[in-house]
């Protein structure tokens, strides 16, 4: 999966909260990390994925990674969410 997929993507979180509500109710079907974002904010979302088993991506950025979701600030985490 790339980048260009969560661009594309009709149902996608954006966001550390949103990411973790939607890892919540099971709809994330796979989920973007920003590598540079801080340990403490993305632990809960690692945590989430690897008792569900989501699929994680990691981006360098998380200006790319806001880039890649259409938004002008960056983004820690971002999920595509199933239809």
């Amino acid at each position: 999966m790339s980048h260009d997929e969560l661009r594309m993507a009709k149902r996608k979180a954006v966001g550390t909260k949103q990411t973790i509500k939607a890892l919540e109710r099971g709809e994330a079907r796979v989920v973007y990390l920003a590598g540079d974002a801080e340990e403490r904010v993305i632990k809960s979302v690692i945590e989430l994925c690897k008792a569900s088993g989501v699929e994680v991506i990691h981006v360098d950025t998380m200006a790319q990674l806001g880039k890649a979701c259409g938004i002008e600030v960056g983004a820690a985490s971002a999920a595509i969410l199933a239809h």
